[in-house]
C-alpha cells in the first residue's frame, strides 16, 4: 500500500482573502462574537431568502436550539432518518425525548415520505429531514405531513449551502434550519453553524440562549451606547460564535456560488464517467432540486463485484485515494439500538450502507486529481468483476 495521499477526501478552499479577514479582526482588538458576527449573519439570511438568522459555534448547537424553541421535553418523539450523522439523533437525546428512525429511499438517501407518516404518534413534536449530500428532502410532502398532525419541521442542512427545493432556498422553508461550517463543508469558518428562521419569536429566543440566557450580549454590554447591568432571561448555553469566525465566513459567502460551480463540474465528470459502468450504480438528483454537491455518493452494485465496499474503499486507499461513507445507519451504534424495534427492518437503509462510499469532491481538485480518481475507480471496478 502506498503512503502518499494523492487525492485526499476534502481540502477547505482557503486563500489570502480569509487569512486577511482573520488578521484584520485580531488587529481590531474584539474577538469574540461582535460586529463580524452580526454581519454574516445578515448576509447568510439574504442568501438563503430567510428573515432572520442566528450564528452559532455548530450545526449540533443550532438543532438542539431549535428544538428548545420547538419545546421538545421528555417522553416526546421526534423522527430522523436512519442515515444521518449521530449529531441529529444526540440533540432529540439531550431533552431525554426519543429519536424515531425513519427509512430512507435508497435512490436519493433521503427520509422516505411514504413511510414518514406511519411513524407519528400522539407523542410526536417535530420531523428533522436531512439533505443528504447537498440534495434538498421533499419538502411540500414533509411540510404538508407536519402542517396535519400540528408538528415542526427543523431542517438538518448541514449538506445543504447553498440549495434550493422547487426555486425555494433552503433556509427558508421550515420553522427552523440549521447549517454547518466544519472544515469539510461547502463554506467554512472553521467550526461553526447558523440557524434560519421565519419566526421572530425563535429568533429572539435562540439569540439570548446562545449565550447563557442573558439578555444582552458582551458587544453591546461594552460598546459606548451599551451597559454593564443585563439580565439572565433562562438558563443557555455557551453557544455563541466568534468575530474570527465570523471572518471566515464573511469572505466564504462571497465565494460560495463559485465554489458550487467548481464541485457541481466535478461531479458532473464523475457522472459521465460512470453512468454506463453495470458494477456502479449512479446516485439520483431530482430536476426540481438544486444541489449544493457536498458529497458524492458512489454506490456499488455489489452483486457484480468480488470484493465488499469496504474492500473497495481499502483498494482505492492503496492506490492514494482517500474516500469515506456517509453514513453508518443510527441503528448500528450501541448508543441508538435501543430506539429500533429489533423485528423492523430498514431494507433501503441497508442496501444502501453495503453499497455506499463518498468520493473526494472538493474546491481546488486539480483535472489531474480528478481524472486519477475517475481512472482508479473504473481500474478497481473492471480488476474486480465477477
Amino acid at each position: 500500500m502506498s503512503n502518499e495521499i494523492i487525492v485526499p477526501f476534502h481540502k477547505p478552499f482557503i486563500n489570502d482573502e480569509e487569512i486577511s479577514a482573520v488578521a484584520e479582526c485580531m488587529r481590531s482588538g474584539w474577538l469574540s462574537m461582535g460586529k463580524k458576527t452580526f454581519e454574516f449573519e445578515s448576509e447568510f439570511k439574504e442568501q438563503v431568502d430567510a428573515k432572520y438568522s442566528v450564528a452559532v459555534n455548530s450545526c449540533t448547537a443550532a438543532l438542539h436550539l431549535a428544538l428548545c424553541c420547538a419545546g421538545i421535553e421528555e417522553g416526546d418523539e421526534v423522527i430522523i432518518p436512519t442515515t444521518t450523522f449521530a449529531a441529529t439523533a444526540e440533540v432529540v437525546k439531550y431533552f431525554k425525548a426519543v429519536p424515531v428512525l425513519a427509512e430512507i429511499d435508497k435512490d436519493t438517501h433521503l427520509i422516505d415520505t411514504l413511510y414518514l407518516e406511519s411513524k407519528i404518534t400522539p407523542k410526536t413534536k417535530a420531523i428533522i429531514p436531512v439533505h443528504y449530500a447537498g440534495q434538498a428532502c421533499d419538502m411540500d410532502e414533509i411540510m404538508d405531513i407536519a402542517q396535519k398532525y400540528d408538528i415542526f419541521v427543523i431542517e438538518d442542512a448541514a449538506h445543504a449551502f447553498p440549495a434550493a427545493y422547487r426555486g425555494k432556498q433552503i433556509g427558508s422553508i421550515g420553522d427552523a434550519t440549521c447549517f454547518s461550517f466544519y472544515p469539510t463543508k461547502t463554506i467554512t469558518t472553521g467550526e461553526g453553524g447558523m440557524i434560519t428562521t421565519q419566526r421572530e419569536d425563535w429568533m429572539e429566543r435562540m439569540r439570548i440562549l446562545r449565550l447563557h440566557g442573558i439578555s444582552s450580549d458582551a458587544w453591546r454590554r461594552y460598546s459606548k451606547e451599551g451597559t454593564w447591568r443585563y439580565d439572565v432571561i433562562e438558563p443557555g448555553y455557551k453557544y455563541n460564535t466568534t468575530d474570527i469566525a465570523s471572518a471566515i465566513g464573511i469572505v466564504q459567502l462571497k465565494k460560495a456560488y463559485v465554489m458550487h460551480q467548481e464541485r457541481e463540474k466535478i461531479a458532473s465528470i464523475y457522472d459521465e464517467a460512470f453512468k454506463s459502468n453495470d458494477a456502479i450504480i449512479p446516485y439520483k438528483i431530482k430536476s426540481d432540486r438544486y444541489s449544493s454537491y457536498h458529497l458524492y455518493p458512489l454506490r456499488l452494485n455489489i452483486e457484480a463485484l468480488k470484493i465488499s465496499r469496504d474492500e473497495f474503499i481499502e483498494k482505492l486507499k492503496s492506490l492514494g485515494i482517500i474516500t469515506s461513507v456517509h453514513f453508518i445507519p443510527l441503528y448500528e451504534f450501541t448508543a441508538y439500538k435501543s430506539n429500533v424495534n429489533r423485528a423492523e427492518f430498514f431494507p433501503a437503509s441497508n442496501w444502501v450502507f453495503e453499497r455506499v462510499l463518498s468520493l473526494p469532491i472538493f474546491v481546488g481538485m486539480t483535472d489531474e486529481q480528478i481524472n486519477y480518481v475517475v481512472e482508479s475507480v473504473l481500474g478497481v471496478v473492471k480488476d474486480n468483476l465477477k
